[in-house]
């Protein structure tokens, strides 16, 4: 298992960044995801090879829900 680390910037709310964590671990590759509203750090576990795939995918979630959040590979 891979561990993803990402800068988040632009959420508005604790429950934003809730809702965000939630859409972010129905991801089929994602194993567990979790999202500090605080800190602006995202954490994501993952077994997928794919790795380019995978951000992609959450970049799109991210943007269907929040577009103004944007993510940063740490």
């Amino acid at each position: 298992m891979e561990k993803l680390k990402f800068k988040i910037e632009g959420l508005d709310c604790a429950n934003c960044a809730n809702e965000l964590e939630e859409s972010i671990n129905a991801l089929d590759d994602v194993t567990s995801a979790s999202i500090s509203f605080m800190t602006e750090r995202m954490v994501v576990e993952t077994e997928t090879s794919d790795k380019n795939k995978l951000i992609e995918d959450i970049k799109k979630v991210i943007k269907k829900s929040e577009p103004d959040v944007t993510i940063t590979l740490k």
